[in-house]
């Protein structure tokens, strides 16, 4: 995927400091004493940018208290940075991954001519803030109007072990949804092959020749008769699976016009992925990331 960073030039090195107070003291105090001769005015001027970190979180409170053996971080050069979008929250971050929280209504990746802003767009903005070199690479996606957990690399090569071996590295991947009516069955497997015709829509056929082996489970969770919350498992990654296989059961995602759906109560596609769990690609460490049920998710 080609990057847009062709109009960023490389930034200059940062001067950061690192100090350890070997007292008990608050901030504010502990930075006039060990940044003097500067002028008072300047050392809070680096606490209102976000400049200072304490034990490596960036902070801004003044009084924010101090013990032997903390870390406190000046960066005399630029803000720290964090990624605190309410589309976008950050959920995990280390040398090679970022994990967020997509809200509903936010576009993975841009698509076509639009121009609003996307995930990749905020993740990348943050990692290039950061260092200047580098860019957030996409290793999956998630429908614009569905809620949930995506995971992007912070180099091409991370990206593609990834992407190269996802269901080798990808343990679970658990979506709720609402749904209209009931599955005549209260949990089950739908498996089918999936082909995606000329008008850009998803649909199930039973011939191997045509499309790919996509199987979902799932199992209802509530129901109130017009509408069921059901918890499902992807053993495949297809593009609008589980709203194909939801709406081949007779009950669409609430919401989802384009797949059968009659009602919209909440604006949006009740699809909310709550749980990923992957071992990490770099490090092999088994991680499982798991968000709470939006609260219009009600039934």
């Amino acid at each position: 995927m080609k990057q847009n960073s062709n109009h960023r030039g490389r930034r200059r090195p940062d001067h950061v400091e690192v100090f350890n107070p070997s007292a008990e003291s608050t901030l504010l105090s502990y930075l006039f004493e060990v940044l003097a001769p500067r002028s008072r005015s300047e050392i809070k001027s680096y606490l209102v940018h976000s400049q200072v970190m304490v034990n490596d979180t960036p902070t801004t409170q003044f009084d924010t208290p101090l013990m032997p053996g903390d870390s406190v971080t000046v960066n005399f050069s630029r803000p720290y940075v964090s990624l605190d979008n309410r589309m976008c929250r950050m959920i995990w971050e280390d040398d090679d991954i970022i994990v967020v929280e997509k809200q509903s209504g936010l576009l993975t990746v841009p698509a076509g001519r639009q121009r609003e802003k996307t995930a990749q767009q905020i993740v990348d903005d943050y990692v290039y803030a950061q260092d200047g070199r580098s860019h957030a690479y996409v290793c999956h996606r998630l429908d614009q109007f569905t809620s949930g957990i995506l995971i992007f690399a912070k180099n091409s090569s991370v990206q593609q072990r990834l992407r190269d071996a996802w269901n080798t590295y990808v343990v679970e991947r658990m979506y709720m949804a609402v749904c209209e009516g009931m599955p005549k069955d209260p949990e089950g497997e739908v498996k089918s092959y999936l082909v995606e015709n000329s008008a850009m829509k998803v649909y199930s056929t039973n011939d191997p020749s045509k499309g790919k082996l996509s199987v979902t489970r799932y199992k209802v969770v509530r129901t109130n008769g017009n509408f069921s919350l059901i918890d499902i498992q992807i053993l495949t990654g297809r593009k609008n699976q589980i709203r194909v296989h939801m709406s081949d059961l007779g009950c669409p995602v609430t919401g989802d016009k384009k797949y059968g759906a009659k009602y919209n109560p909440c604006g949006r596609l009740m699809l909310h992925n709550y749980a990923l769990q992957f071992i990490h690609p770099v490090t092999r460490q088994n991680l499982r990331f798991e968000l709470p049920l939006p609260a219009n998710f009600k039934v």
